[in-house]
């Protein structure tokens, strides 16, 4: 063999042998997911697993620290995840779902951060500008773990519990990124004098705020509306599938950059650019769901892999019992208390902002936050790493895989169509007409007389009923009357057409009424 042939043998090998390891990886993460689902364990864990398997400390000893290339792997999966997050939104989750969601994803956030950063100080002993770095880092949700586990539950959560946390997790990435970049300009510049240079800081916090979700409105909806109308162009031209999705990814990815290019948020823009497609041409983007659905797992495999890869076991030795203090902190404490308090106001039951203040995942979305610090340089970013990844190891595999056990405990799940036990035990033995009078109702079947302050006895019984439960009304939602229990059977337009009655013996639902 020449001398060029051999040459050429070692360039394939260069190609091959990267190839062939990281393909087997995936194919057998796969594989363990599809087998670790089964038993309750989330897939993001198995990916992230194998990584650090193949990494360092584990059989494939693989050396990897490139921490600019996972920023810009992470980044772009996650914008990647956003998009098909967006495509899958529906408008009319809005109804039940946005105010909710806008709340948990602003102050909430900013409560869970500082909450945590309490811990932070008092568990890790961080200083203060720290402890508020940690608390951003960790203090939102993550889209692909939310999106990915909800759907693998097993169980179908009521509306408006389903399109909170839908909702919260696609837009309460912009806050996190914000509190982080601006805990981590006070970190850097914490010598600086008081005074004016503290007014000057306080001043660029609000600009960079501003700027932020600015750009990230001002470009992600003009950017979904002009796909959507070039969707509807195209699809006249039989445009396949396939091509439909790259058309989105990469319209996507052009809309993520160019606002992150003008400092604003990317994660907001595309996820808004999805949701703008998907409904103003839902018919022309359906086609691409099912390949979008690919990219979108790609994207959660190779950032999980990659950031499992990242992660030296033996040096999270010395953080990991801190850490462990700080995810029972968030999960137990700073997580409920901000979600009890951005959602008790709108009236939602206590079993919904349990449920919620579990299902509030850390994924990838901390894990990449983190990596700022140590691109900056801070001397304590490597503790601030170790403490974020026990965080999302711990919510992985606590929360994770508890969501179908609890939502089924709570009561915020709807039964299946052929489940008629759970079916009559939600909405009753009776199927009443929504028209009817709720006075009429209540004298037939000898309940109390219905509360006035929602209507008088001559209103409709749906009328009545969405009155009284003083929210917007999704399929369960029910109201007591005396020892019955009067639920929403059927919702057409956001209106009630058909209601449940309940007449159980004994009261056991404390928490089904207003």
């Amino acid at each position: 063999m020449s001398a060029s042939a051999f040459a050429w043998a070692g360039v394939m090998d260069f190609v091959n042998l990267p190839l062939l390891a990281v393909s087997a990886l995936v194919f057998l993460s796969v594989l363990a997911g599809l087998f670790s689902a089964r038993i309750g364990f989330s897939f993001l864990l198995v990916f992230l697993a194998a990584g650090i398997l193949a990494g360092e400390n584990g059989p494939g000893g693989v050396r990897f620290d490139d921490v600019r290339l996972s920023f810009w792997v992470g980044n772009v999966a996650l914008a990647v995840i956003l998009l098909d997050g967006g495509l899958r939104t529906s408008f009319a989750t809005f109804r039940t779902g946005l105010r909710p969601a806008l709340l948990l994803a602003t102050a909430g956030v900013v409560l869970c951060a500082g909450l945590t950063a309490v811990a932070g100080r008092l568990i890790v002993g961080l200083d203060l500008p720290a402890a508020l770095l940690l608390g951003a880092i960790v203090g939102s949700t993550d889209a692909a773990a939310v999106f990915s586990l909800l759907q693998r539950s097993g169980v179908t959560l009521n509306e408006r519990v389903a399109a909170t946390l839908e909702i919260e997790s696609g837009m309460n990435d912009p806050m996190a990124v914000y509190l982080t970049l601006a805990f981590l300009a006070l970190l850097t510049g914490a010598g600086a004098a008081p005074g004016a240079a503290s007014d000057s800081a306080a001043w660029a916090m609000a600009l960079s705020f501003v700027r932020q979700f600015g750009w990230g409105l001002a470009l992600g909806v003009p950017g979904g509306l002009a796909m959507a109308w070039l969707l509807r162009r195209l699809a006249r031209l039989g445009l396949a599938g396939g091509a439909r999705a790259l058309l989105l990814v990469s319209g996507g990815l052009v809309v993520f950059a160019a606002t992150g290019l003008l400092e604003g948020s990317g994660f907001l823009a595309v996820y808004l650019f999805g949701l703008i497609v998907a409904n103003r041409a839902a018919a022309e983007a359906e086609p691409a769901l099912a390949a979008m659905d690919g990219y979108a797992w790609l994207s959660q495999a190779g950032l999980f892999l990659l950031l499992g890869l990242l992660v030296t076991p033996s040096r999270l030795v010395a953080d990991a019992v801190p850490a462990l203090g700080v995810a029972a902190a968030l999960i137990v404490v700073a997580r409920p208390v901000a979600v009890w308090l951005c959602l008790k106001p709108l009236r939602f039951t206590g079993a919904e902002i349990g449920f919620i203040a579990w299902v509030g995942l850390r994924g990838a979305v901390p894990i990449v936050l983190a990596l700022f610090p140590l691109l900056a340089g801070v001397p304590q970013a490597a503790q601030l790493f170790h403490v974020a990844f026990v965080v999302v190891l711990v919510s992985l595999l606590l929360q994770g895989s508890t969501i179908g056990l609890l939502a089924r405990r709570l009561g915020v799940a709807l039964p299946e169509a052929h489940d008629e036990a759970h079916q009559r035990a939600v909405y009753g033995d009776f199927m009443l007409d929504a028209g009817q009078s709720v006075g009429a109702v209540c004298q037939f079947y000898g309940l109390p007389e219905p509360d006035p302050a929602a209507g008088p006895p001559q209103a409709a019984l749906g009328a009545w009923l969405a009155a009284a439960l003083g929210r917007p009304p999704v399929l369960g939602d029910g109201v007591w009357l005396g020892r019955a229990r009067l639920s929403v059977r059927e919702l057409r337009d956001g209106q009630i057409r058909r209601v449940g009655l309940v007449l159980p013996t004994d009261r056991t639902d404390a928490d089904g009424g207003t």
